[in-house]
C-alpha cells in the first residue's frame, strides 16, 4: 500500500536542464558583451566541462570559468554574466506539464509527499516557491540534512522518518537510475523512473516507468 511519494526535483518536478541551458546561454552572452574574449561554443563547452567536475549546483561555476579562460575573475563581467543568468531563469523556472494538477490529485487521495534532493536547503526552497508548489509538500530534504548524496541512504531514511512509514509504504519518483532508484531501492522503496526528465537513458531498473507525470496517479491509485 503507497501512503507516500517522494519526489526527486531537478528533472523530475522541474525541467532543469532546459532552464540550464537557456541561463548558462544567458550568461554567456552577457560576459561577451561585457568584454569577454572567447567564442560563445567554447565558453559554454567549458562551463559544462566545470559543472561535470564541480556539480550543477556550484554557485562559484562562472567565477571557475573566468579564472580557467581568463587567468583571473573580472568581477565587471563576472556581474554581467550573474545578471543575464538571473533575469533568463526566472522565465524558465517551470514545473513539467501536468505537475500541479498531479500533486493535489495525490493529496486529496490522502498521499503524503516528499523531495528528496541533492540540492542545497535554500536553493531548493526558492525553486519550490518559485513554481508555487512548496504548499504541496510533508517533508523536504535537502542536502544539508544529511550532507550526502543519492545514492547514499541516509537522505531516503532522513524521508522515511520524517514521514513515519515504512520503505514498503513510499515509492521514490527520479529521474536518475545511478541516485534515485539505486539508492531508494537498496532500502527497499518502490521506484518510478521519470523518463520524461531523462529520455536518453536506456537501462533501467525501476519498478515502474513513466513519460509524463500524470501517469503516477494510475500507478498510486492502484496500491491504495
Amino acid at each position: 500500500m503507497i501512503k507516500a511519494v517522494l519526489f526527486d526535483l531537478d528533472n523530475t518536478l522541474i525541467d532543469y536542464s532546459n532552464m540550464k541551458k537557456h541561463t548558462c546561454e544567458a550568461a554567456v552572452a552577457g560576459m561577451i558583451d561585457a568584454g569577454l574574449k572567447i567564442e560563445k561554443k567554447r565558453a559554454l563547452k567549458t562551463i559544462y566541462e566545470l559543472f561535470d567536475k564541480h556539480g550543477m549546483e556550484d554557485h562559484k561555476i562562472f567565477q571557475r570559468f573566468l579564472k580557467q579562460v581568463q587567468g583571473k575573475v573580472d568581477y565587471r563581467i563576472l556581474a554581467n554574466g550573474v545578471v543575464a543568468y538571473r533575469r533568463v531563469r526566472v522565465g524558465f523556472l517551470e514545473p513539467y506539464p501536468h505537475t500541479s494538477y498531479v500533486l493535489l490529485k495525490l493529496k486529496s487521495l490522502g498521499i503524503k509527499l516528499a523531495i528528496v534532493t541533492d540540492a542545497p536547503r535554500l536553493k531548493a526552497w526558492l525553486r519550490l516557491a518559485a513554481m508555487r508548489l512548496s504548499d504541496f509538500f510533508d517533508v523536504v530534504v535537502t542536502y544539508e540534512d544529511t550532507k550526502h548524496l543519492k545514492p547514499s541512504n541516509l537522505p531516503f531514511r532522513k524521508a522515511l522518518k520524517e514521514l513515519n512509514l515504512k520503505p514498503e509504504q513510499c515509492l521514490m519518483v527520479g529521474d536518475r537510475p545511478e541516485r534515485d532508484i539505486n539508492g531508494a531501492s537498496k532500502l527497499g522503496i518502490n521506484t518510478c523512473f521519470a523518463k520524461y526528465g531523462n529520455p536518453k537513458t536506456k537501462r533501467i531498473n525501476a519498478d515502474y516507468v513513466i513519460k509524463d507525470i500524470k501517469q503516477l496517479i494510475d500507478i498510486v491509485t492502484t496500491k491504495l
